[in-house]
């Protein structure tokens, strides 16, 4: 109902892949609040209990980090390294069925390049990658078909490319289109 109020379609364009036990979502165009909230409330819909997102360790903090644990969060500290890679492929590696959403451009902000985390997760994880577009000029949301990240990371991150690449985030000059490869 709250999607609908939104003006957003509550069918997903693409079938949900449930298929895979353990997969990498990653989740763009990230450019507004707003991408937090129609996330939230897909996952809902899609009942996709296993998935989780992590996100910086301040939106974790009291008064209200508990509603961010309980809407499937996990908190990360992204001021230090802790070789936040390794420690994401222990948790695939303990449960049977799991998933963590991520954004690729790592902030709401327009991006020169995308960050590499969520690729080296589901590279060391040998886990399949996800794409969710957030396409808030059709309000729609936009799967893909799942991928196994290969050993050329530059074919995979053009894959990545082409299909945000046209997708309108909520707002659009932060987008990927800037990104997209031609050809």
């Amino acid at each position: 109902m709250i999607l609908k109020a939104m003006g957003w379609k509550p069918e997903p364009v693409g079938t949900f892949p449930i298929t895979p036990k353990k997969y990498v979502v990653i989740v763009a165009p990230h450019t507004s609040g707003w991408d937090f909230i129609v996330g939230v409330l897909y996952r809902s819909i899609l009942r996709l209990t296993d998935a989780r997102y992590l996100g910086k360790k301040e939106l974790f903090k009291p008064p209200f980090g508990f509603i961010f644990r309980w809407l499937g969060g996990t908190p990360v500290d992204r001021s230090a390294s802790h070789n936040m890679v390794d420690e994401v492929v222990k948790i695939f590696n303990q449960h049977e069925r799991f998933a963590i959403a991520l954004s690729p451009e790592g902030t709401r902000q327009r991006v020169d390049r995308l960050r590499t985390g969520f690729y080296n997760i589901a590279k060391n994880a040998g886990v399949p990658i996800v794409m969710v577009g957030l396409d808030f000029k059709n309000k729609q949301v936009i799967f893909s078909e799942p991928f196994m990240p290969s050993n050329d990371q530059q074919k995979d991150f053009d894959h990545i490319l082409r299909f945000f690449g046209p997708i309108e985030g909520k707002i659009p000059e932060n987008g990927l289109g800037h990104l997209q490869p031609s050809a």
